[in-house]
């Protein structure tokens, strides 16, 4: 007799994962769209590979400086008003590039960045672990790779229209409006708010989990939690340190100009990131995530050293794949995380939210590299980075 396959979504849980999922679209918006303000103030401010790198850092530091405000505040008040607050946040973070560009002060264009770094932190704090719940536990992992998958198509969107933006035709400068984008997001993340503002969503309960001497079980006692926090903030620092420097990589090998660049950026690269996670999302519903994440921590680690080899445009398509393989694991690790942490779970997301910092130390370290000797010899930052998820994803199948 054939088994009932569970559904992704619980029936009763449908249209809040629909607008919790529009959210997903609008942080991947504001991730992808610092992977060409890298290049672009690198010419337009005249500073170095390292410099520009604050860009990511200063976003990412709005992470670990708000993701534990963003858990307690979300604890309290509910996942809700930790949307609408972040919601507020990023729209204001936006607006601010306003003065940022009158000016043309990279300080300023840092602190609105910080700003939207702060909101981006209470929408994430919010929205990963809540579709993680609105279904079977079974179907975590792949609830969550599914809503990640909008996430990937705001990554595609925000270079394209930002590097059309910034970067003139046959030019490898930039000299455009950067208000323009942020502006325009800002308004749009605004309106969001508002929608936000009039909508109810559920709230999950959770049982406190005891031990069998009665005691309440403590989140650091859970050990994959922390190793699966740890494994996380790798991801972050391959991920980002690649995202950010993929135009300095693809311009400096000579094959092509900063906007063609940032075009295969959303078309190649995050592009297929998107798909991987549609694809992976699909995958989980038939092999166990465990054993999805290996695969795809296996394909980075290899399709990295590729690009360490430095093999011509087999690199580039090397470079390409490593974003198919690397697009399911921070929701994958993500949901494995939170698995059977019950009353915790709200606490241990905010922690887990403090991973991004690896998006500080990823692109610092990878810059550092890259101007002290070339930007090849850089891509051994990612590599480290991706091998920790392998072992993370080793234990976890060991263990399942």
């Amino acid at each position: 007799m054939k088994q009932k396959r569970i559904p992704l979504v619980g029936e009763q849980y449908l249209v809040p994962f629909i607008l919790i999922t529009s959210l997903f679209f609008l942080w991947g918006f504001a991730h992808a769209i610092l992977d060409v303000l890298n290049k672009h103030f690198q010419e337009l401010l005249n500073i170095s590979k390292a410099h520009s790198a604050f860009i990511q850092v200063t976003m990412y530091m709005g992470y670990f400086v708000m993701a534990i405000p963003a858990g307690l505040f979300i604890s309290r008040f509910g996942y809700r008003r930790g949307v609408v607050f972040g919601l507020l946040l990023y729209g204001i973070g936006s607006l601010l590039f306003i003065p940022g560009q009158f000016y043309l002060s990279f300080n300023l264009f840092l602190f609105a960045l910080f700003v939207i770094g702060c909101g981006l932190t209470f929408l994430e704090t919010a929205a990963n672990p809540y579709a993680t719940e609105l279904g079977a536990k079974e179907t975590a992992a792949s609830r969550l790779n599914f809503a990640q998958s909008f996430n990937g198509l705001g990554c595609i969107c925000a270079p394209v229209l930002t590097g059309l933006l910034l970067f003139p035709e046959d030019s490898t400068g930039g000299s455009g409006n950067v208000a323009l984008p942020y502006v325009c997001m800002g308004v749009i993340v605004l309106l969001v708010t508002v929608v936000f503002t009039k909508i109810k969503l559920p709230e999950i309960e959770h049982c406190v989990e005891v031990d069998k001497d009665g005691n309440q079980v403590k989140l650091w006692s859970h050990r994959l939690f922390i190793f699966g926090l740890i494994a996380l903030f790798a991801y972050e620092v391959g991920e980002i340190s690649i995202n950010s420097f993929f135009i300095n990589y693809v311009v400096e090998q000579g094959w092509m100009n900063a906007r063609d660049a940032s075009l295969i950026l959303s078309f190649g690269g995050l592009g297929l990131f998107m798909l991987g996670r549609f694809i992976g999302s699909w995958i989980m519903g038939r092999v166990c995530a465990e054993k999805m994440l290996l695969i795809c921590a296996t394909g980075t680690v290899l399709t990295t050293l590729v690009v360490l080899l430095d093999v011509g445009m087999v690199s580039l398509v090397a470079l390409l794949c490593g974003y198919a393989f690397e697009a399911i694991m921070f929701p994958t690790i993500f949901a494995l995380s939170l698995r059977g942490l019950g009353n915790h779970t709200k606490r241990a997301s905010s922690f887990l939210m403090m991973s991004p910092v690896g998006g500080v130390v990823g692109p610092l370290l990878m810059g550092l590299v890259a101007d002290h000797s070339t930007m090849v010899m850089a891509f051994t930052v990612p590599l480290v980075a991706y091998s920790v998820v392998w072992c993370y994803a080793r234990k976890v199948v060991y263990v399942s």
